[in-house]
């Protein structure tokens, strides 16, 4: 990898104090972090070593362990002194991203900056195909007046298996009676990846460019199917002097169905547990309202892993890590699709589009793949009404 000069080490102090990292300066080195970091369940991981060479101005940048933290905040939560370390990790890629250039030794990512770059998604698709998902769905495009801005995330947008959960979304608020709209081809990507991966000054633009489409055409209340593009829009484009409101779609579907709105007809006779994602749990505190849904089904038997709501395991996608390659044994997914086996579920549900495409793939390694299957809060709702 790469490597930034590290002489003399107040540079670097500095650099990492000024991209958000003074939070180091907290740090005891009591070690927590290290023994809650779901990485140490499948490799050697010194998050502790990493924080204090922060202090000391002498990060080995050339290290690809700046590069695995999955922001899942668990080490924040269960830190004696409250040390955000998310915000020291993403500093510190900041500095080795200067100008938005990424490593080479990271190729993927780099494509994907480029490509979030030119035309605001990860995978160089036309923007004009961004709300081809919604054909023959009854989906309007939003405008003035519309109550609320459905934003479906890039995921659910252009992937063909997440592309189901959109449609899934869509056909749920319809039947709900819903006044919603999608801005299709003048959205962008929410910039969350984008700025965990330490890409600031491109997270700003597209952060930009999303608020001025919001406030030219009328946007007040946003509802996005990624816990990633909710924490976003209701944590960071605040800082951008802007404040919608926005929810989850699981937040929706509990009031929809507490109101009455959302009727269910049929029975899920499946045994079914659901997976915290880290951006709508630990980050959000969102536990409540997806596990009232799912008990709230007919026939829906919900039961919990050994690690649930405050303490989920980690799916290992966040922090940019969905553009990286991980290590064939070293899938945080993989252990998670083993808990859920284990607790007799036939069913693992989410509410993540990160998460889904992970356990995915995770699926398909199991010697059984029919053994469990992957399936969004919307998918299961979907069955039912």
């Amino acid at each position: 990898m790469e490597t930034v000069p590290l002489s003399p080490f107040k540079v670097v102090i500095d650099g990492i104090k000024e991209a958000g990292g003074d939070a180091d300066k907290f740090c005891f080195q009591c070690g927590k972090c290290d023994t809650v970091c779901p990485w140490n369940r499948v490799r050697k991981f010194f998050l502790r070593r990493m924080i204090n060479q922060a202090k000391l101005g002498v990060v080995p940048f050339e290290s690809e362990d700046i590069w695995l933290c999955a922001t899942c905040r668990n080490c924040v939560q269960q830190c004696p002194r409250g040390v955000e370390i998310i915000d020291v990790v993403r500093a510190m890629r900041r500095l080795l991203v200067p100008d938005g250039v990424v490593p080479a030794s990271i190729p993927n990512l780099r494509s994907v900056m480029t490509s979030y770059a030119s035309v605001g998604n990860p995978w160089g698709q036309e923007p004009a195909d961004r709300a081809n998902w919604a054909k023959d769905l009854s989906v309007k495009e939003f405008t003035e007046g519309t109550e609320t801005l459905y934003f479906p995330c890039c995921y659910p947008s252009y992937d063909p298996r997440l592309r189901k959960v959109s449609a899934a979304t869509a056909t749920l608020f319809n039947g709900a009676g819903v006044d919603f709209g999608i801005l299709g081809p003048k959205e962008v990507c929410c910039g969350e990846s984008v700025r965990k991966a330490g890409n600031e000054d491109l997270f700003k633009r597209l952060a930009r460019e999303n608020i001025k489409t919001f406030i030219e055409t009328g946007v007040k209340k946003i509802v996005a199917s990624s816990p990633h593009c909710f924490h976003t829009f209701k944590n960071e484009y605040p800082e951008f002097k802007v404040n919608f409101e926005v929810l989850h779609t699981t937040q929706v579907l509990f009031r929809l169905m507490t109101e009455g709105k959302l009727k269910l007809t049929k029975e899920y006779g499946k045994k079914v547990t659901y997976h915290d994602p880290c951006y709508l749990g630990r980050h959000n505190g969102v536990y409540d309202e997806p596990r009232e849904v799912l008990k709230k089904v007919p026939g829906l038997k919900l039961v919990e892993m050994p690690e649930s709501r405050e303490d989920s395991l980690c799916c290992g996608m966040g922090g940019g890590r969905v553009w990286m390659e991980t290590a064939k044994g070293e899938r945080f997914s993989d252990l998670r699709l083993e808990q859920a086996i284990g607790v007799g579920a036939e069913v693992l549900v989410t509410s993540c589009p990160y998460c889904i495409a992970q356990f995915e793939d995770s699926r398909l390694t199991l010697k059984n793949s029919e053994a469990i299957e992957i399936k969004d809060i919307t998918e299961v709702l979907q069955e039912v009404i």
